[in-house]
């Protein structure tokens, strides 16, 4: 296995900007045979519900986009081999969870936030610079900010009509890998974050999951 040494810039750029386009070019199609939902017996919603769980999954969906580009962004500029490759696999998985969102919100006949390359590029940014302050860092803010999803994820759990049991299997599978993320980012080193970072990284989710459900 090469070291992280030997990628250049522009390799590891080529590798986030491949990563990016098919996380959000990729038909959803094919994420079929692994997505949470597709056996599960999903009774008829009501307009009112189903407007309710639209608004949700837009939100979750615009999460799953924005770590994207948070990941790819803290990749490149990874300084370790082992943080390198847990941020690309922890990308892949959230690249699942951003499809299975996407087929659930065609599902229930609503979209995805028209601010997606909004979300991308402003956490794409964002990944960069707090990678920029090394690896211990990085991994700290991983930590964080995957807990702050479990805690979202489980508001959405409990906001989520009662009979969409397709939405809520896919959230149940997407709280256990983000909790599993954050754990993982622990293990190998991650610094917990000041206070006011939390507070600040918690400001932002709010700001962008208020408007991603409405726009």
């Amino acid at each position: 296995m090469r070291k992280i040494g030997q990628f250049s810039m522009l390799d590891k750029a080529i590798a986030c900007l491949d990563h990016g386009l098919r996380a959000v070019f990729l038909d959803d199609s094919q994420k079929a045979t692994t997505y949470p939902a597709r056996n599960a017996d999903c009774p008829a919603l009501s307009k009112e519900e189903r407007s309710r769980s639209v608004r949700l999954m837009r939100v979750n969906h615009a999460g799953e986009v924005s770590a994207q580009g948070l990941y790819l962004g803290q990749s490149l500029v990874s300084r370790d081999t082992e943080t390198f490759f847990s941020l690309m696999e922890a990308a892949n998985e959230e690249k699942e969870h951003l499809h299975w969102c996407e087929i659930r919100l065609k599902e229930l006949e609503g979209r995805v936030s028209i601010l997606g390359g909004v979300w991308f590029l402003g956490s794409l940014c964002m990944g960069v610079l707090i990678a920029r302050a090394g690896d211990d860092w990085s991994l700290g803010f991983v930590e964080e900010t995957e807990n702050q999803v479990v805690e979202h994820l489980d508001n959405h759990l409990f906001e989520l009509p009662e009979k969409d049991v397709s939405s809520k299997a896919i959230l149940l599978v997407m709280r256990s890998d983000e909790a599993r993320h954050a754990k993982n980012a622990s293990s190998r080193g991650g610094r917990k974050l000041p206070y006011w970072a939390r507070k600040a990284m918690q400001f932002q989710a709010k700001i962008m999951t208020t408007v991603a459900s409405r726009i």
